[in-house]
């Protein structure tokens, strides 16, 4: 890549965090981290990534409420986000799924555990690279 392309990783597991940053790393991306909403908000306002790779359930603002404060933002709407989540097996109660999730504000969804091969592809996918 000529440039290196900015991910902002935004989860509260700490291990999941990092061996998602070492994989987006050794792909040739620069990855920045954040470990819940509220820091992820932050994290774009000071410097605003190419791509979001966001959790749902995380403590002081989930992934759903972070997403939606930055599509409604103009400065912030065009930033891809690949949400991940946990409760795959419970779409019908957290108001996202594959199918509604994709014509929700996320630009791409994957259920937890995704492989660092899934989110690499996705976001390249994404990145259009």
């Amino acid at each position: 890549m000529a440039d290196k392309k900015l991910i902002l990783v935004v989860d509260d597991e700490p291990d999941f965090v990092s061996i998602v940053q070492s994989n987006l790393q050794k792909e040739g991306f620069a990855v920045n981290v954040a470990y819940d909403g509220v820091e992820g908000l932050e994290k774009v306002r000071q410097n605003p990534p190419d791509l979001i790779v966001l959790d749902v359930m995380m403590p002081e603002k989930d992934g759903y409420q972070m997403c939606s404060e930055l599509k409604k933002d103009k400065k912030y709407a065009g930033i891809p986000i690949l949400m991940l989540t946990a409760v795959a097996d419970h779409v019908s109660s957290t108001r996202y799924s594959h199918y509604n999730g994709m014509s929700m504000e996320a630009d791409d969804y994957l259920p937890k555990p995704a492989t660092a091969e899934d989110i690499v592809e996705s976001i390249k996918r994404l990145l259009n690279l």
